[in-house]
């Protein structure tokens, strides 16, 4: 048992690094303070720099401001960064390279499947929601238009968008777009499965 627990603090330790790498480089390549990355994500100046310093552990709402503020999606924030790529990654993405994270607030766990450095607008994200949990995203308009397709593989999840609720069950497939705050629950005793599949309009930048 102590192994496992081990293993699992230090991959999460390794993720903390790998985010803390990537909100530096993508906050350095827009010139960006902390200060003003703060004002455009909500999120406070001293949590962006712990967060940057590894010495967060950083809940899945509060990356997801960051990530708004950055202009990028959510699941960019676990690529690897452009100076730890020695070659190019492939078109490619092993089992076992893809990275897994989970949330220290409400306990999903979501897995970045596609392939990182691929210059396409889709990516593809697999979550395990636990049973009874449940995580709201306060972001509502983007720089960019950010199109999502959740498809449910197991279970069931509940779904809000603004002012409209969605329960989906096993095969059901929501489309939706992230322009409102939205609300992921789990209402079941049983844990759920589903694929998110996330493009982005960067055509649509304001």
């Amino acid at each position: 048992m102590a192994d496992i627990e081990s293993i699992i603090t230090d991959t999460l330790s390794d993720l903390n690094e790998r985010i803390a790498e990537r909100v530096r480089e993508l906050r350095a390549a827009q010139g960006l303070s902390l200060d003003a990355l703060a004002s455009k994500s909500g999120v406070s100046r001293s949590m962006i720099s712990l967060i940057e310093r590894g010495e967060s552990s950083p809940t899945a709402v509060v990356l997801e401001k960051l990530a708004a503020g950055l202009g990028v999606m959510l699941a960019s924030l676990f690529d690897t960064t452009a100076a730890a790529v020695h070659a190019p990654s492939g078109p490619v993405a092993r089992r076992d390279d893809q990275p897994q994270w989970q949330d220290p607030a409400s306990g999903y766990l979501r897995r970045n499947v596609s392939p990182p450095g691929v210059p396409q607008p889709m990516q593809i994200v697999e979550v395990h929601f636990p049973p009874g949990g449940r995580v709201s995203f306060e972001t509502g308009g983007r720089d960019i238009r950010v199109h999502q397709q959740v498809w449910v593989l197991e279970g069931a999840i509940d779904i809000t968008l603004g002012a409209e609720h969605h329960r989906l069950r096993e095969g059901d497939c929501l489309a939706m777009q992230l322009d409102r705050p939205t609300m992921f629950h789990n209402p079941t005793r049983k844990p759920t499965r589903y694929a998110v599949v996330i493009a982005s309009d960067t055509s649509s930048r304001r």
